[in-house]
């Protein structure tokens, strides 16, 4: 009986651990924000008329870019027939300017053979992104990979030596050289390479449901290509490969091919 009760403690605890779903779609989202509800019997769902992946029990996924406006059309079609479609309002943020000074000249403005290799990798990137399972490693939140002051933030306009730059596409934190990086969530690697022109050392990690991290600037790489890894686990070390001026994490995260803002993410505690 001991052990019975001793069982149902540990189990409680882990089921507190977990980030509270939702079982129902909110009224609105922030700019670079994530949802992940689960609605008992769905089916079918789509936003803006695209459609997404739904799981067993319900589970959808999606997000607001940077830039969106919304509102969002959500479409919903459940086991009994019932059909709903919401409108969820997107919450405009503000994008302050970071300037970055001292960077090298030729990471800025690449004369065309470099242009044509940044290219090239980022589509290497970019397709491997494209992957959408049926895996629900998101399920249990998410954890910061590092612990470190925030040194940049998801969306704000970057300017490059007094050159106006692409968004900050995700969140930087500064760590020395050598810091162990780890896994946020669980998830199967799908890009592991040391020296992309950019990024320089690059992880991309999958968590199921076309939700992905990326860790850009790494000085070691611990994982490879179709590895799956716990959450907690090290996948490398934070460097300042490819374009940057000190060293730091970024870590970058998608819902396919929109960028959203890990300080949002379920789990992630707000410094």
């Amino acid at each position: 009986m001991t052990h019975i009760r001793r069982g149902l403690a540990l189990l409680v605890l882990s089921l507190s651990a977990l980030p509270a779903l939702s079982t129902d779609l909110p009224t609105s989202i922030s700019q670079g924000g994530l949802v992940v509800a689960t609605l008992p019997g769905l089916t079918q769902a789509s936003v803006d008329g695209k459609a997404v992946r739904v799981g067993d029990n319900g589970t959808v996924v999606f997000g607001a870019g940077r830039d969106e406006t919304g509102p969002l059309t959500v479409d919903l079609a459940y086991r009994n027939g019932r059909r709903d479609s919401v409108r969820i309002a997107v919450t405009p943020r503000d994008w302050p300017i970071e300037r970055v000074n001292g960077v090298p000249p030729k990471t800025v403005n690449p004369p065309p053979a470099l242009a044509e290799r940044i290219r090239r990798e980022q589509a290497e990137v970019t397709a491997a992104r494209r992957r959408d399972d049926s895996r629900e490693d998101f399920l249990s939140g998410f954890i910061w990979p590092v612990q470190g002051r925030i040194s940049g933030r998801f969306g704000n306009q970057r300017i490059y030596n007094g050159d106006p730059k692409a968004p900050h596409s995700g969140m930087d934190i500064a760590v020395p050289t050598g810091t162990s990086v780890k896994a946020p969530a669980a998830g199967v690697v799908t890009f592991a390479k040391p020296d992309l022109y950019l990024t320089g050392g690059t992880v991309l990690l999958d968590h199921g449901f076309g939700l992905s991290s990326n860790f850009l600037h790494l000085s070691r790489l611990d994982v490879k290509v179709g590895q799956r890894v716990r959450q907690g686990e090290v996948i490398g070390a934070a460097g300042m490969t490819g374009r940057a001026t000190g060293p730091h994490v970024h870590w970058g995260f998608n819902w396919l091919g929109t960028r959203l803002d890990p300080l949002l993410l379920p789990g992630v505690a707000k410094p």
